[in-house]
């Protein structure tokens, strides 16, 4: 398995949680701090004649609040304590000392002190070492808590930095006949801010000063916008199923292996104790897991492999009345008009000569649907058809594929069938449901092995109906579960399905397409000219493993992305696997659980991939690969080891998914977040080759970004929902199941 990014990153905000946070915004002075205390005594009413409230009150001389306060040391009023204020045995506590303590304020400009009006109590001069700021001290009255000292806020700031303030002359001391200043004269203020009153200031988000700002030609000290949160998510797995599976490997360990009994985390051989697992949350995260780094188990010793046969290739033809309509098709420099079922005969003769060279050995077996299903059969057997009610019933259909005798090796069979091929004619409906069913059924004996299904255009037989999707909203339904019933189906007996329609037809892949979807297939929609090629490739992409599921296993500290159930565990059922198949994963830290702490920065966590998967020989394996990775949160160190190919496939991948469920808000929503991560690691990191990645997914995306609307039909009369389009369906079936390889190949074909 590969990682997108070096690290598991967590962003700050998240990694900090719980824990001492650096980089504190320091609160304004003119804020109350954090554990603030409720008045002694109630506010004043409100004024009780109308005269009186619209007449402002002049404001208060400070000479005035310093006389007030001086008052208070001999005068005391009793104030009845109640329910509704606070801290009563706060204030009610006796004076801890006969010495009042000293207080700092910072005064509005209509209350600053003057040297001619008066001799304030000032009483000690002004230190530059310990603040900068606009402010005169004054003795605290006897009977006045000092809430800096029993209430110290970490966040609150007592100091106006330099360069904010305006002209004015500073308070000075005339206690001894000297005129010395208590505060150093600030500098002129700037114009924009002439309008803004002296105690309103902007708090600089650093210890430095805005005026001075602290210059570097260090390299290695990001900028503040290197440092900032990531957009989207850097934390993404690839699984390349085809070369895990793939490997040769000497060691292979029998039976089952000791696992966790919660959540089946495989633990190491020698742990005796099952229920000290480290992914249910026993473990601290930080500690080390025991366990298998990469080990391959043989699950069922005891089960007997299966022949050596190679596997079946049923190819499931239609050959309805639509069929005989006419496309142009070159050949050379000539164009000529083909029926359409004239293109497919050719294609599939093409194809039978190449398999004939090839792969001699291979099972080739034909089944055509019109308004009856055939199985064609040789030499040794004749061919059976089925019509009428015995299309409507799925087990009469299964029971019937049963009795019908495997095809032999293509070099017995391949003049035969071709002659069967050249022999077909349309003409009648399109039961091509129940020849889906029989064809599967044929196939599901040699696990492995493939169905191609050829169509023009909607099933409009009883079973398997799509032509009914603005009459019938129950038939549609049924037809909907039918087909999903039916990939099911196929995926466990081991059989994957490919759809290949051809250009300029309706055939409601939308639907259709899921039987592709379930069992690892494709869904194309060819030219008549490259018809042939599609088939080529459907046949030569070869499966090396049925009923693979996949199993990721998170600390409990971490959570999944994108996945159906949200947790630190996802199984995720992957069916048949050729040499091609890649899945991606998304995960994360979680910023919601306040329950569980996120992993610290420095520490590492533990990751583990399971693969479940039945070998073509019919025996049962799991590989358990076990991967430990450092946590960070820095988002230089993330951008600086981000893999730009493995985020973008898994973007192509997850949209693709969600779109297909008819989310397409969402699926745009999940392309936009990883594209900005994307462009921000190529701005950082300035690779050439990064950027032309980021203009070949760019190309891919850009049907869930702006051409959404063109891959869906109509609303349907009966249900207020938006169905895709034939084009639709095949670009977002493509997508989700695309790889870096199929991604590379189809821009460079665009250019």
């Amino acid at each position: 398995m590969e990682f997108s990014c070096g690290f598991v990153y967590v962003p700050p905000a998240v990694s900090q949680k719980n824990g001492q946070q650096s980089n504190v915004i320091k609160r304004s002075a003119l804020l109350p701090p954090v554990n603030r205390m409720r008045p002694r005594s109630p506010p004043p009413p409100p004024p009780t004649n109308s005269a009186e409230a619209k007449s402002p009150k002049p404001l208060r001389p400070l000479l005035k609040v310093i006389e007030q306060l001086e008052k208070i040391k001999d005068v005391k009023k009793p104030v009845k304590s109640t329910v509704f204020y606070e801290n009563e045995e706060f204030h009610n506590k006796p004076e801890a000392s006969p010495t009042p303590p000293r207080r700092t304020a910072l005064l509005p400009p209509h209350m600053k002190p003057s040297s001619t009006r008066h001799s304030p109590p000032y009483s000690q001069p002004f230190d530059s070492s310990s603040t900068n700021s606009q402010a005169f001290t004054y003795d605290l009255p006897k009977d006045e808590p000092d809430s800096n000292s029993s209430l110290w806020d970490p966040n609150y700031s007592y100091t106006t930095p330099e360069g904010t303030g305006g002209e004015v002359k500073p308070p000075t001391d005339t206690n001894n006949g000297s005129t010395k200043a208590l505060v150093p004269p600030l500098p002129p203020r700037p114009s924009f801010m002439k309008s803004m009153p002296l105690y309103l200031v902007l708090l600089p988000t650093s210890q430095s000063s805005p005026s001075s700002p602290q210059k570097t030609d260090s390299p290695l000290i990001p900028s503040p916008k290197d440092k900032s949160p990531l957009s989207g998510n850097p934390n993404v797995l690839l699984v390349s199923l085809g070369k895990l599976l793939s490997e040769e490997r000497g060691q292979i360990t029998q039976g089952e292996p000791t696992s966790c009994s919660q959540c089946g985390s495989v633990l190491d051989s020698g742990h005796k104790n099952v229920k000290d697992c480290y992914f249910c949350g026993s473990w601290e995260p930080h500690s080390p897991l025991t366990g298998h780094r990469d080990g391959l188990f043989s699950l069922c010793p005891d089960e007997k492999p299966l022949g050596a046969a190679d596997p079946l290739l049923l190819l499931c033809i239609d050959i309805s009345g639509s069929m005989s309509i006419t496309a142009e098709v070159s050949e050379g420099e000539n164009v000529v008009h083909k029926s359409r079922l004239q293109i497919v005969q050719e294609a599939v003769l093409q194809c039978v000569q190449r398999l004939s060279e090839l792969q001699p050995g291979m099972r080739v077996g034909l089944i055509t649907f019109s308004y009856q299903v055939t199985m064609h059969g040789n030499e040794i057997f004749t061919s059976h058809s089925l019509s009428n009610a015995e299309l409507i019933d799925s087990n009469f259909l299964k029971e019937a594929a049963a009795s019908f005798p495997t095809p032999p090796p293509l070099s017995q069979t391949r003049e035969y069938l071709q002659k069967q091929v050249m022999g077909l004619s349309e003409g009648g409906t399109t039961a091509l449901g129940p020849a889906a069913l029989l064809s599967i059924a044929i196939a599901s004996r040699q696990p492995g092995s493939k169905v191609i299904i050829c169509t023009d255009g909607k099933a409009n037989t009883e079973l398997g109906n799509l032509e009914v999707e603005d009459l019938d909203a129950c038939t549609l339904l049924s037809s909907t579960i039918f087909y999903q019933k039916l990939g099911l189906y196929a995926a466990n007996q081991g059989v994957t399905v490919s759809v290949l329609s051809i250009e300029g037809t309706d055939c409601r892949l939308d639907e259709l397409g899921r039987l592709a979807d379930r069992t690892g297939g494709t869904v194309v929609i060819a030219s008549p000219n490259k018809l042939h090629s599609e088939f080529e490739h459907i046949i030569e992409n070869r499966t090396i493993a049925t009923h693979c599921t996949v199993t990721l296993l998170l600390p409990q500290s971490l959570l999944m992305r994108g996945e159906r159930e949200a947790g630190h565990k996802v199984t995720r059922e992957v069916g048949n696997v050729d040499p091609d198949t890649e899945i991606t994963f998304q995960f994360g830290a979680s910023e919601q659980n306040t329950e569980v702490l996120a992993p610290a920065s420095g520490s590492h966590v533990s990751i583990q991939l399971q693969i479940r998967y039945r070998q073509r020989r019919g025996r049962t394996m799991l590989r358990v690969i076990t991967a430990d990775r450092e946590v960070t949160d820095d988002s230089l160190a993330a951008l600086s080891s981000l893999s730009l190919a493995i985020v973008q496939l898994n973007s192509s991948q997850a949209s693709a998914a969600l779109a297909v469920r008819g989310r397409f808000l969402d699926a745009r929503r999940e392309g936009e977040l990883q594209r900005k991560l994307i462009e921000r690691a190529i701005e950082h990191n300035s690779s050439a080759e990064d950027h032309q990645t980021y203009q070949e997914w760019v190309k891919t995306m850009e049907p869930i970004y702006n051409n959404i609307h063109n891959f869906t039909r109509r609303k349907s009369v009966v249900s207020d929902t938006q169905s895709l389009t034939d084009a639709g369906a095949a670009l977002l079936y493509a997508m989700k199941h695309s790889n870096r390889k199929s991604i590379s190949q189809k821009n460079e074909h665009k250019l």
